[in-house]
This record gives C-alpha cells, structure tokens and sequence, in this order.
C-alpha cells in the first residue's frame, strides 16, 4: 500500500518503521523540521508540510494514496487531517490517533475517520483480555461501533469443550475470526475443535455484544 502518516514524532516514526518492514510504501508529514529525521528511516519519504493545509497536501499529491494516518499528538490536527483526506482527496482508508479519550466521540464518519485508535483505551482492553476469563472484552471499535472486534476466553471447564466451530449459534452479523490456543493462531474451521482456555476473537456490531456473551458462556 501508499501510505501518507501526518505527525513524525515517536507514535508517526514508530508506525512507519513497522509499515516499511512490511513492505509498504511511506510518506511522513511532518511541520515541525525538529521531528524531521530521514536518518531515523530512509526507505520512507520525508516531507516537511502542514497537513492541516489544503495546498500542502495537494502538493503532497494525496489523493494518490491508500492510506492516510493522522498520528500528530493533537486531537484537533488528526480531526483536520481525516477530514481533508476523506472530503479532499478521497482515500479509502483513514486511521486516527487518540490523544485525549475524552475526544473519542468526534472520531467517527462525520470527520471522515474509518478507525479511532485510542492508546488509554486499547491498554485498558489489553489489561482486560489478559486477566478476564468468560468475559467478553472489546479490543478495538470499527466505524464508531459499527464492527468491534471484541475477546472471550473460555473457562477450562467450558461446556464448549471437544464442539466443533460450526455447531456455534452466533447472533447475525457476529463472525468468529481467530482462535488463539497458546502461541498457536488458529484460522477457524467448521470442524475444529474447541478447548478450555482458548481465546475466541470475534467482529461483532456492539447491539450483539450481549447477546454473544450469553451464547458462549451458557453454551450447553
């Protein structure tokens, strides 16, 4: 992918860093010549603009990428910056960076944001996916809550245990999508076979979170 990232401060080069190791073609945005450091990852292209301006990113040639990141450490810029890319340039995948989560509301369509990722809140989630059995844990929200994609961990004594994936009654619209056994990660298949301790990550519209939660833990 052509991937444009607005703010090269830590958060914008570290996401780079992993983009380009991945193969995918990156341009940083960058206002502030202090942050600008071509040394830190050559292989990306580095340009000194405002991405909050119209004219600097129809230098930028925008409308030509994928993806556009909007990682400055201010709500208000990433707020811009998503709405330009949407309205201006027409990019097909816009993320946005998070800063305060009180801010979290303004992230959704009407600021062109496709994904609202919000520090504070993925760690709190990653605290409770790591310390919640049979519980169901929200990791990450699509679309202002239009597609989640939420966690649940069996209990070891699981009724679920030895059933295969297809005998799962799912609510509409819910997908199971990865099976995480140990360091194994499983691409479910009707036919697999569910253990005690596995961790079931799902997409789920948030109106079937509930209904989920009670499908699998009082699974008979």
């Amino acid at each position: 992918m052509k991937v444009a990232i607005a703010g090269a401060g830590a958060v914008g080069r570290a996401i780079a860093r992993e983009l380009v190791i991945n193969g995918h073609a990156v341009t940083l945005i960058e206002k502030n010549a202090r942050n600008l450091k071509p040394e830190f990852l050559p292989e990306a292209t580095w340009v000194q603009a405002d991405a909050c301006e119209l004219r600097d990113l129809e230098r930028a040639q925008l409308q030509t990428f994928d993806v556009m990141i909007a990682a400055t450490g201010d709500d208000k810029a990433n707020l811009v910056v998503s709405l330009l890319a949407t309205t201006e340039f027409a990019v097909n995948r816009v993320v946005a960076r998070v800063n305060d989560p009180r801010n979290e509301w303004l992230f959704n369509d009407d600021w062109g944001v496709d994904v609202a990722v919000s520090t504070p809140r993925l760690m709190a989630a990653l605290v409770e996916e790591a310390v919640s059995v049979g519980d169901l844990v929200r990791l990450m929200t699509f679309r202002q809550g239009q597609a989640n994609l939420v966690e649940l961990t069996l209990p070891d004594d699981t009724p679920l245990a030895g059933k295969a994936v297809r005998r799962l009654q799912l609510p509409r619209d819910v997908a199971l999508v990865t099976i995480i056994r140990g360091r194994r990660v499983i691409v479910p298949q009707p036919d697999d076979a569910l253990e005690g301790g596995d961790e079931l990550v799902f997409i789920a519209p948030e109106e079937a979170e509930s209904e989920l939660a009670q499908v699998i833990c009082a699974a008979p």
